[in-house]
């Protein structure tokens, strides 16, 4: 079995423009469609039209880092704006990340077409 992430896209190249400057990521495969196919260490997710993009008020991807503060420093300098949220005192963002109560660090932020995408410890 494999699984693939898919995320809603209103505007191809507005979203292709945001994934190559935020994330640094380059479509692996464009089909006759104008979907955009990436692949990152093996996982690979779908960019594709939808008139529903940016409607999931969930996080739709994730992404492991070996270091949440520092991928977080590095994604802001190019661009990237992370969310707060402040769901009461186990679920309190600062400066953009929480840690969860066993210590785990994870941060959010929304793609160009309003996908959430959370960056985690791996």
């Amino acid at each position: 079995m494999h699984i693939t992430a898919t995320l809603p896209v209103s505007d191809m190249e507005r979203a292709k423009a945001w994934y190559a400057s935020i994330l640094r990521l380059e479509p692996a495969e464009i089909t006759q469609t104008g979907s955009a196919w990436y692949e990152v260490d093996g996982t690979r997710f779908l960019l594709y039209q939808s008139r529903f993009a940016g409607t999931n008020q969930a996080t739709a991807a994730g992404i492991e880092v070996d270091d949440v503060q520092a991928a977080v420093a590095e994604l802001r300098a190019r661009g990237a704006v992370f969310e707060d949220y402040d769901d009461g005192e186990d679920f309190r963002t600062i400066d953009g990340v929480l840690t969860t109560p066993d210590g785990r660090k994870i941060a959010w932020l929304k793609d160009s077409e309003g996908n959430i995408l959370s960056v985690g410890d791996r």
